[in-house]
């Protein structure tokens, strides 16, 4: 029996876990390959390499981003060989099956709920060895009828899941993002989460996750990124795992962990400050501010503990802070989520990502559409288009806000221009900046096409010279800085203003000449030649001494011609995308 284990990852540089799962834990049984592609493929191209499988049966893995195209992908297989069984699991499968597999005449089972133990009997009954109805978590048919079978009850013990990272081919995950998980569950019920639906918290063997750990880092992954909703609901356990990260630090994977920041104690907060630059991401669901809305979704949160962990963590300057705010939640009105955007903002994180609710299959907040008048899209990813509280006129309106916001915030090509405007003009409702600057690209079509790097630049320009009006050839000068911060570049710009000076190219390179001002401000570039220093840096003059604004940003500056030295790619830092430093030439 040959069996093709697959799915349609997001990215490539995505990997899937679930069907490295099955496959461990079912490979002594049958042929089994492993093949993933992403929704970036034609499904043409998908179509022709899985039917060139030829395999007897095929197994999806199925979510809200890739469950439409894997639908088309298993009709038209099936249309052109007939013979091939096909299996679907994953979330999108999970909860309406009976409805799915009418609707889907193409598809012969679906395994719901955990797939480990299921996924191995079904092999079983296919060899002969096992009868179909007594497979728990199955969905069949027998001639015109759908057959479910009674729900799996939980792996208890999850250490029985051969490990998929034992042995690691290092070209596999060339490149890639290995998700990885050390528990299953969440402590939490929070009610638009699916992990909801799954009561208690599992881990695995810490003897394990370390050995697999190690044998990831030895491979040179990108990044682990784990996938347990609350990494952190274990603080023994977490602190343990993330020692053993530092001691076994390459120099190049990084982890990303999703964690609950109120129940980080200080003993947690010692040691994350002791952490290398870089080495950790922590991703923090904040979700609202509006406490009728945490009530109502059942999620717990102390935001003055979380506020404080936050800045304690930002104070280290090592880890990189991921903050998430969901848009149409029960009672978060478009001023409940201005307030709740206004207060998480402040806490000036390096990424603040705004996401639109979705109404996801088995979920609480699903349940409890009616109650509060949900509108949404029945179709993946399900996401909302209004209720009682917020309407779809209000959510197009933070639909442009949240894309202005990606552009001029979490990009960080704008970093001292943004600081500078919000601080000086907008400190008491950042919200109200983003929702002008997302007025004024509407207003003038810009929404319309795609607007390049310079033309970012330039509207930004056309905004503040327009709305705020203060200090404009300053300002003009702090966006010089920010663009010319994101790499070198052979020439700026017109909407910006060169300012010449005599032989300052030479100038330059006798600066790069002299080891004095290599020991001082390039260290690294020790008993290297000027030439190829030139290829990491840049000079470039302002008419004002912009440095200064990055130790306070609210002082004023008078004109006065000052040089700044831009040094890119060096130490990969995590914050800005270069250093720099005034110099005289």
């Amino acid at each position: 029996m040959k069996i093709l284990l697959t799915t349609l990852n997001s990215k490539f540089i995505h990997t899937n876990l679930a069907i490295r799962y099955l496959n461990s834990f079912c490979k002594d049984l049958a042929d089994i390959e492993v093949e993933e592609y992403t929704i970036n493929n034609s499904i043409d191209y998908i179509l022709k390499e899985i039917y060139k499988k030829n395999a007897d049966l095929v197994v999806f893995s199925t979510y809200i981003w890739n469950v439409e195209d894997t639908l088309k992908i298993c009709k038209n297989l099936k249309k052109i060989s007939p013979h091939t069984k096909i299996l679907l699991g994953g979330p999108e499968v999970s909860y309406d099956f009976i409805e799915f597999m009418r609707k889907n005449d193409f598809v012969d089972y679906i395994i719901y709920g955990e797939g480990e133990i299921t996924f191995r009997e079904f092999i079983e009954y296919s060899l002969g060895r096992k009868d179909i109805d007594k497979i728990d978590g199955l969905v069949y048919r027998n001639n015109n009828e759908v057959i479910v079978n009674k729900p799996r009850k939980l792996i208890e013990d999850l250490n029985i899941i051969p490990s998929p990272y034992e042995k690691i081919d290092k070209k596999e995950y060339e490149n890639k993002i290995v998700y990885y998980e050390t528990s299953r569950g969440c402590p939490f019920n929070c009610q638009y989460c699916l992990s909801s639906t799954i009561k208690g918290l599992r881990f695995f063997d810490i003897n394990r996750v370390k050995m697999e750990l190690k044998n990831l880092i030895d491979a040179r992954v990108k990044q682990v990124k784990f996938v347990d909703r609350t990494f952190n609901a274990n603080k023994k356990y977490a602190l343990d795992i993330m020692k053993f990260l530092m001691e076994n630090d390459n120099g190049y994977t990084n982890f990303h962990f999703e964690v609950t920041a109120h129940l980080i104690d200080d003993e947690m907060l010692e040691f994350l400050s002791t952490c290398k630059e870089g080495l950790f991401q922590f991703e923090i669901g904040v979700q609202s501010t509006n406490e009728d809305t945490l009530k109502e979704v059942g999620r717990i949160q102390n935001f003055d503990r979380l506020a404080y962990v936050v800045n304690k963590v930002s104070s280290f300057k090592n880890i990189h802070q991921h903050l998430d705010l969901i848009v149409g939640l029960p009672y978060e009105s478009y001023e409940s989520f201005r307030n709740s955007f206004n207060m998480v903002f402040n806490l000036d994180v390096e990424h603040l990502q705004i996401g639109f609710l979705k109404m996801l299959k088995g979920s609480g907040i699903r349940k409890m559409a009616d109650k509060h008048g949900y509108i949404f899209k029945e179709y993946p990813p399900y996401e909302v288009l209004g209720n009682k509280y917020i309407t779809y006129e209000e959510i197009l309106r933070i639909k442009d806000i949240e894309e202005i916001f990606e552009i001029y915030y979490n990009s960080k090509n704008f970093i001292l221009s943004m600081k500078y405007i919000i601080k000086n003009y907008y400190n008491e409702n950042p919200f109200k900046f983003f929702e002008d600057l997302a007025c004024f690209w509407d207003e003038r079509g810009y929404f319309k096409l795609s607007q390049g790097k310079n033309s970012q630049y330039k509207i930004l320009l056309e905004f503040y010279k327009e709305k705020i009006k203060n200090n404009f050839d300053l300002f003009k000068e702090i966006l010089k800085y920010d663009y010319i911060s994101l790499g070198r570049v052979s020439s700026i710009p017109n909407f910006f203003e060169k300012i010449e000076i005599g032989d300052f190219k030479n100038r330059c390179h006798k600066f790069l000449q002299d080891e004095e001002n290599i020991k001082k401000y390039l260290p690294e570039f020790k008993n290297t030649p000027a030439k190829n220093i030139i290829k990491y840096v840049q000079f470039e003059v302002f008419k004002y001494d912009i440095l200064k604004l990055k130790v306070n940003i609210y002082e004023k500056l008078d004109k006065k011609l000052s040089i700044v030295l831009f040094i890119y790619d060096v130490d990969k830092k995590i914050f800005e995308k270069s250093k720099s430093c005034k110099v005289v030439i």
